[in-house]
Parts: C-alpha cells; structure tokens; sequence
C-alpha cells in the first residue's frame, strides 16, 4: 500500500482502524472559564449495529445534521444514513434513491432546506444528495465517472463545492446555479498529471489533501482552484479544515515519520502564509476541525495511548490544550471523526464512533462546553 493510500485509508475509517513533532506544551495566554472545561456527555444517535458517524454540522443547537454509515461489515446490508436532531431527539432522514448510498463522508447546509451529503454510491459513482428533513433526493452531477472519489463538501448559498479525487489527481466538483464543472489536476501532452494529489476537506474556498509525498492546500483565485505554498513538510496530509476569514484558518493532519508512525500536524493560516503549530505532546491523530468564528478553533481525533477516552483539542492564539473525556465501560477505543460549533451555545458536538474488545462499533457524540443537559438525548 503507498503512503497516499494509507492516507487515505484514514478518510475511510469505516474499512480500517484509523492509522507527531514533540515540542513543549503551551499554555493559554487567558484562563478559560471552569464552564468550558466541562464534557456534558456521550451519547449516539442509535444507527444499527456496526454503525459510525463521518462528519457533523450544526445550523443551530436544534438543527444538527450527521452523516454515516451503518452494518459496515455487511457488504449485502451496508449503507450511508442520514442523521437530524431537531432540539429534542435525533431522527433518521430518508434518502429517495434506489440505488442506495454506501459510506457517506461529508455533510454540508446553508438552510434547514439546503442540506447536502457526499460520499460513495453502490453503483460506484461518487454519491452526492440534497434535501431537508422531509428527505434527500440523489443529484446527478455533470463530469462525474466511476472511479471518482468524493470526501469533503461545503455548502454557501447558491454554490456547493465537493473535493476528492480522480486517478492521480486531485478533483474539485462545483455547483452553482444548477450546473456543474470540475476542475482537476493538469496534465502534459503524454496525459501525465503534472500536480498529483487527493482533497479531504473543504471550506469557504481553501481545500486540504496531501500529494502522496506532502500537505496539499488550494485556493479559490476568481474562478480557478491554485495550490498555496506550505511548509516543507515531507509525509505530511491534512484531513480536514476549518476558514474563519481570508485572514484565519486552521488545518488538521498528521506526518508520517520513517517508522511508519504519524506525528499530528496542525498548519494556521494568517492571510499571508501558513505555518505549523506547536502541539502539546500527544500521540494523537487528528481528524476533524471547528470554529466558533473568532478565532477558537477544536480539533477531534484519537488518542492510541489513552484510546478509551474521548479526545479532542482546543487551539487560540497559537496555543493548544489536549481536553479529554471520560472513559467509558465497555468502549475500548473512541475515535472522533469530525466537529460542529453550535453558536450561541458556547458547545462543540463531535462525533464518530466507539470500538469494543470485540471489534463492534457504535455510533458516539460527544458534547464539550456549558453543562447543557436540554443539548442532549
């Protein structure tokens, strides 16, 4: 397996277990208030046996939208589910399509009646739908072929942007205005792609891969994606990223290291260049990454050294510190895939799932901030 299939393997956390510069901790230049230290509880939002959560956005603390898949050892019953909590509960949201989604990797919303979802068709094209509580309907995007792989989507009103890949490229697929195009790595006249790579994640016009050798980031310049230079960062990837404004962004990943083992790596972006952050000591893998806005950023992941416990990071100012949940019976390892801000509420759900010693998964959210038990089910 190369190492950008490995990467990508981590994308796929459904088919793999989920595969760190050492520096000195630092410390917040503010206290935080005891309130946000708090994780208000696990919970799950009960898919069916061997189920798992990939990504969450919330529109509000009462319009929560999650994407999964369910029975992920069934290759006969396997298939992605469509997740809403309306302030109350959390219910199944259909999906009105016969040919049946697979893994669903990504989840995007402008509106409670513009919500979209990407992730793999059991007809091996890409899988892309759009609905709202009332159901999602299968879009059937121009330029789209088998083979193509979709794992990042971002949503603004009146455009979509999915980001994955295509061979040996890296694959860009907008919506705008009911028609679609896609852009994709050049190649030279003997079809050779001359910028190879993968996208994972997508937002608010910057884009996060890796091109099998190092961190891959594009931007949106007018109407063309263009790769930004980064920090040399030899068997690095980023898996996931979080735009506050042109002037701050936050990017999450890892680097592989000679041994086979993965450093995290978390790259921020001050409108002029991005840089690496310096991380508490941790042999963490990074996954999903969030904001509140204003320059708070949490991280979700997983933690092998202490894999029964919820893991996720909170990053301000150029400072990080580790937040960790309460271990829980009959959990083995809790792996958190993604994370929303759900803004008013000072609270950051992740979710993802939980492994036991029998290697059965179990679908998990994880709430952080205020003690809010109204939040939860």
């Amino acid at each position: 397996m190369t190492r950008r299939f490995q990467r990508r393997a981590l994308t796929l956390i459904l088919a793999t277990s989920v595969a760190l510069s050492q520096v000195t901790p630092a410390a917040h230049a503010e206290p935080h208030p005891a309130t946000l230290e708090a994780w208000q509880q696990s919970t799950s939002v009960r898919l069916d046996a061997d189920g798992s959560l990939s990504d969450v956005t919330a529109l509000s603390s009462g319009d929560v939208w999650a994407v999964g898949q369910q029975e992920i050892w069934d290759v006969w019953k396997n298939r992605g589910t469509v997740r809403h909590w309306n302030g109350t509960s959390w219910s199944e949201v259909t999906l009105r399509d016969a040919t049946g989604a697979g893994n669903l990797r990504g989840v995007a919303a402008t509106s409670p009646s513009d919500v979209w979802a990407v992730g793999d068709g059991h007809d091996g094209l890409p899988y892309l739908a759009h609905g709202d509580a009332g159901g999602f309907d299968r879009v059937r995007a121009e330029g789209m072929r088998g083979g193509d792989w979709l794992g990042g989507i971002d949503a603004r009103p009146g455009r979509v942007v999915a980001v994955g890949s295509r061979d040996n490229s890296w694959l860009i697929l907008t919506g705008q205005g009911g028609k679609w195009a896609t852009q994709e790595s050049p190649r030279d006249d003997d079809e050779k792609v001359l910028e190879p790579g993968a996208l994972y994640g997508v937002s608010n016009g910057f884009a996060v891969g890796d091109t099998g050798k190092a961190p891959l980031i594009m931007h949106l310049s007018g109407s063309t994606w263009k790769p930004m230079r980064v920090p040399d960062l030899p068997g690095g990837y980023l898996r996931d990223i979080q735009v506050d404004s042109p002037k701050r962004a936050l990017a999450v990943g890892g680097v592989y290291r000679s041994d086979g083992e993965v450093d995290p790596l978390v790259l921020s972006w001050n409108g002029k260049r991005w840089q690496r952050e310096e991380l508490p000591v941790t042999e963490s893998r990074l996954y999903g990454v969030t904001g509140d806005g204003k320059g708070r950023f949490w991280i979700s992941g997983f933690d092998p050294s202490r894999a029964a416990e919820p893991f996720m990071m909170r990053c301000e100012k150029g400072n990080c510190e580790i937040i960790r949940g309460d271990a829980a019976k009959g959990k083995d390892s809790v792996r958190l895939q993604a994370a929303t801000y759900l803004a008013g509420k000072g609270t950051v759900w992740a979710v993802g799932h939980a492994v036991d010693a029998r290697e059965r998964y179990t679908d998990v959210v994880e709430s952080f901030g205020p003690r809010d038990p109204s939040l939860n089910s």
